[in-house]
């Protein structure tokens, strides 16, 4: 009995290690043919990125130069894996920023990369429409030195890049060469020329600008305010427009606006009767964008055809400063595909994206390197002008801030305010620092 029990456990035994010696190799063989399937998938998933072609979509305003399609075809050529397609959005500025607006707000990931206004990219990072670029940035190695410093101004807000810079515009003084022998470099030197030369060869004013209440008299105050070291909204988003400073440009603006060497009407003056009257040679001087040299040298328009220099503006306290305008490369934050999309960016903003743009569209770089480009140069007489280079250099940003809308519509009203004289310069900058600080608390 004892030895039959014995034998019994014995047997038991044996089939115990033979089962759990059957589970062990199973488990070995289920989990060899798991890790080699993982590894398949891993290999497969690793061909098929590589062979993978990506398609992004480009969305920016009408562009009747046709440079916009060379630059998507030397992308794709240089980026064989990355289609672009392209969306052409509204030629109006407001209509296309309500679009973006509309479609980012709902999370579409519809459009990769789109141009933007220099106004944009703080409104557009605060509503967390845009990506932050710096990993990009840093990950390529891009100076940012590179660019017109407020080029890369423009797109930066809260201490991150959003947005980079494509090609710029600024303001700039226009004069007659057959009048002026040495443009002013300053504003008192302006008001002393405008008001003396006033009336030289047929000539009905000595200075041009855009005084109407509209963003136009926001860029030529910003520009003013700034050649006396003044600011609206400082680098750490403090409002700043009440100051020594900002008054003194204030009150230089109306003594400019209110002088008899400007026409009676120039309050309701905006770039297209400036243009107008500078073209029928109506006018010494005149703060204009580059544009303006286009028609002042078409001689089916011009009077003043090859009578006509630019410079920079005239100099306050603390020298001469532009309004910065001009487009941005950026990137919906919805985006599928940033990577590609950040390759488009780069492209661009880049040398060659830049150098397609002035040559076939006539913009103006942002890349410093780009004027000493033979090729860039001989494609307009604008980007061979020293002077030109000089007005960029100095070019600032509107202020930066996530509701410029309110605050350029605070700008035009107390500015105009002051220049009817319905208001004291103090008074102005005053009402201006409450106004936006109410603004921004909202």
């Amino acid at each position: 009995m004892k030895s039959w029990r014995i034998a019994l456990a014995s047997f038991g035994l044996l089939l115990l290690v033979l089962f759990l010696a059957a589970c062990s190799n199973g488990s070995e063989e289920t989990s060899s043919e798991s890790n080699n399937s993982d590894s398949n998938k891993e290999t497969t998933s690793s061909e098929n990125t590589e062979e993978e072609k990506v398609t992004i979509v480009y969305s920016s305003g009408v562009d009747t130069t046709g440079a916009t399609q060379k630059l998507i075809e030397a992308f794709e050529e240089s980026h064989p894996n990355i289609d672009v397609e392209y969306r052409e959005m509204p030629a109006d500025t407001g209509q296309q920023h309500d679009q973006y607006v509309t479609a980012f707000s709902a999370q579409s990931a519809e459009i990769d990369v789109f141009e933007g206004d220099v106004i944009w990219p703080a409104e557009f990072a605060q509503a967390n429409y845009a990506l932050e670029l710096d990993r990009f940035i840093e990950a390529d190695g891009i100076n940012m030195e590179d660019y017109f410093p407020g080029t890369v101004a423009a797109g930066k807000f809260n201490g991150k890049q959003w947005a980079m810079p494509m090609f710029s515009d600024a303001g700039m003084l226009y004069y007659r060469t057959d009048i002026v022998d040495t443009p002013p470099k300053t504003w008192d030197e302006l008001i002393e020329q405008a008001s003396s030369l006033k009336g030289e060869a047929g000539t009905q004013f000595g200075y041009l600008m855009q005084a109407a209440q509209y963003e136009g008299l926001v860029c030529n105050a910003i520009e003013i305010i700034a050649s006396y070291g003044g600011e609206i909204i400082n680098e750490n988003n403090e409002v700043v427009a009440n100051s020594p400073e900002t008054v003194k440009a204030i009150s230089k603006l109306q003594e400019i606006v209110g002088s008899d060497f400007v026409p009676d009407n120039i309050l309701n003056f905006m770039e297209t009767e400036t243009e107008t009257a500078w073209i029928e040679g109506q006018s010494v001087f005149a703060r204009n964008w580059p544009y303006m040299q286009a028609s002042s040298n078409d001689p089916e328009r011009s009077k003043v055809m090859d009578k006509i220099g630019i410079t920079t503006l005239p100099a306050g306290d603390a020298g001469s400063a532009a309004t910065l305008g001009g487009w941005m490369a950026m990137i919906n934050r919805y985006s599928e595909h940033p990577e590609a999309a950040w390759k488009l960016v780069k492209f661009l903003s880049g040398p060659e994206g830049q150098k397609i743009r002035a040559i076939e569209g006539g913009s103006a770089p942002t890349l410093k390197a780009l004027y000493e480009d033979t090729e860039v140069t001989d494609a307009s007489p604008l980007f061979a002008n020293p002077e030109f280079q000089k007005v960029l250099e100095a070019a600032v940003p509107r202020p930066v801030t996530p509701i410029y809308p309110e605050i350029s519509d605070i700008l035009q009203i107390e500015l105009s305010k002051a220049l009817t004289g319905d208001q004291t310069a103090e008074e102005a900058a005053a009402n201006i620092q409450a106004k936006i600080e109410a603004a921004i608390s909202e």
